[in-house]
């Protein structure tokens, strides 16, 4: 190229707009690495700025200064683009550079280093930092509630107890139902409905209670507020106030007859004729059973047979002795017919006829009538059962006793 063209060339070079633009560069210092490098920042052309590689509106560079955020790694902050999806090769080179300069943190290392502790134990140790295992483990064993447990346990020995500890609740009995840690001031008696149904409020519907323990109908009701969420911890305690429902009827020889209330399912017989009081004449007691339809006779004066149940519906008739009778003859002072009672006894016979009447009276014979009706007869010694060497045989109504001497 001459000289001429050269210089041509140069001076409308400078004359252009573009050198103009240039010379009014904003050039502003930036650190790296400890040295000082001026670095173009923007080209500015009317509302144009050709920023970052491209031209750009004044107003987004704008708005991308107000979004300048730091970086974590503590080198040249870096503009948030505008779009993300869409980054420029500036961007990629400066992550690429950061992502090499940076070191990882002690955190980040050690969250990749695998643990050599077994997993199970994870639980154990939050137990011991006070934290809760995200995922404990089932125990094998699981405890009940202390406020129900023993009610269910109660509930269930109900079944298994003697009729004579417990009592089932029947129609018209008084219940006193009390919840105890209940401030409310409300009433707490309530009668058992025909059907055996009872009617508490706090429930709604009425429930069937007849046949049930007071335990039972206390974990009942305990299961029906908690179900209708309306006491998450109930403390009901359930007892009879007016027994009603179990009775028998009491005859005959008795000062006070009529209707007897039972307080249990079952009762001896002398605790219902103590409440009655026996006439002094009364000997006898037939009990007919409401269950069975069957009729046991029983001597008053036996008292291993006085312990005999009754149960709610049954009969007591209350009569006097039958005259029973026994035999004795030979070597007495009175003999002939005498009066017998329960539990009587050869020497007592004998007494009761005025003894023996001679020394040598010593051999006794007495005679039983068999269920053949054949006569079975046994021989004692008088010597020896007053000596004590036997014991002294117990009679029967009915028995024939014979006093005489000894064989020779």
């Amino acid at each position: 190229m001459s000289k001429g063209l050269f210089a041509t060339a140069l001076i409308l070079a400078m004359n252009s707009p573009l050198v103009a633009v240039i010379a009014q560069t904003n050039i502003e210092p930036q650190r790296s690495n400890g040295s000082e490098v001026a670095v173009a920042k923007r080209i500015e052309q009317g509302d144009k700025v050709f920023d970052r590689g491209r031209w750009r509106s004044k107003r987004e560079v704008v708005r991308e200064r107000e979004r300048r955020v730091p970086d974590k790694t503590g080198q040249v902050p870096v503009l948030a683009t505008t779009d993300p999806a869409e980054p420029t090769r500036e961007d990629n080179q400066t992550s690429a550079a950061n992502s090499l300069l940076q070191r990882p943190s002690p955190a980040t290392v050690n969250s990749n280093v695998r643990s050599p502790i077994n997993t199970n134990t994870a639980s154990d140790t939050g137990a011991a930092n006070g934290v809760a295992p995200s995922n404990p483990a089932t125990p094998s064993n699981t405890t009940t509630s202390p406020n129900t447990a023993p009610r269910e346990v109660a509930a269930a020995s109900s079944n298994s107890a003697p009729l004579t500890a417990i009592y089932r609740i029947g129609v018209g009995d008084v219940l006193d139902i009390r919840r105890l840690n209940s401030a409310a001031r409300e009433s707490s008696l309530y009668t058992v409905m025909a059907g055996g149904l009872l009617e508490y409020p706090l429930v709604g519907d009425p429930l069937v209670v007849a046949g049930l323990t007071t335990d039972e109908i206390d974990a009942k009701l305990t299961a029906e507020l908690k179900r209708r969420a309306i006491d998450q911890n109930p403390q009901v305690v359930v007892s009879v106030r007016e027994y009603a429902s179990h009775t028998v009827v009491v005859s005959g020889l008795v000062a006070e007859p009529g209707t007897k209330l039972l307080r249990r399912e079952a009762v001896p017989l002398y605790v219902v004729l103590a409440e009655a009081q026996l006439r002094p004449e009364a000997g006898r007691a037939t009990v007919i059973a409401r269950a069975t339809g069957q009729s046991t006779t029983i001597d008053l004066s036996n008292s291993a047979a006085m312990n005999v149940l009754v149960q709610a519906g049954d009969v007591v008739t209350v009569t006097g002795r039958v005259p029973q009778f026994l035999y004795i003859g030979g070597r007495v002072d009175s003999p002939g017919q005498k009066d017998f009672h329960s539990g009587m006894t050869l020497t007592q016979a004998i007494l009761a006829s005025g003894g023996v009447t001679s020394a040598d009276a010593v051999r006794v014979r007495i005679s039983r009538q068999g269920p053949d009706g054949r006569l079975i007869s046994s021989e004692f010694n008088l010597i020896q059962i007053m000596s004590g060497e036997v014991p002294d045989p117990p009679l029967q109504p009915g028995d024939r006793v014979e006093v005489g001497r000894a064989r020779k």
